[in-house]
């Protein structure tokens, strides 16, 4: 957990992100909240196997894991595990930063749901328009 115990407080706001999409469920997926639209999209982190980190895991379209991760190495990165199938990982606690960048996150997520949803989700997804 973060050293400073804000983990517990960045949950709700990514629970309220995630499942704002069309047809997102939460599931515990191993033992971490997982949010899935038939397959996963992103997965909660919080100190795996001791890494320090507080953040995300989220699939992510082609190209894309390269890109951030070389603009913006101290909020993202390589995961273990999905991290070869081009996932991105995502800090959410970062040293001098008060909390993260929501609209960011938002858009993370965004990009996930549509590399792995269904196109009828997508397709809702759109119709309901910004924000």
């Amino acid at each position: 957990m973060a050293p400073d115990g804000r983990a517990g407080a960045l949950l709700p706001r990514v629970r309220r992100l995630c499942l704002a999409l069309p047809g997102a469920t939460e599931r515990q997926s191993h033992g971490s909240p997982g949010f899935f639209v038939g397959r996963m999209f992103a997965s909660w982190v919080d100190d795996h196997h001791g890494d320090g980190v507080v953040g995300l895991w989220c699939a992510a379209p082609p190209g894309d894991q390269a890109e951030l991760v070389a603009t913006d190495p101290t909020t993202f990165f390589v995961p273990p595990y999905v991290g070869g199938r081009g996932w991105i990982g995502v800090r959410l606690v970062v040293a001098g930063r008060d909390t993260p960048d929501w609209r960011l996150v938002a858009e993370v997520l965004e990009d996930a749901f549509r590399t792995v949803a269904p196109a009828r989700r997508i397709a809702e997804l759109d119709a309901a328009g910004p924000g």
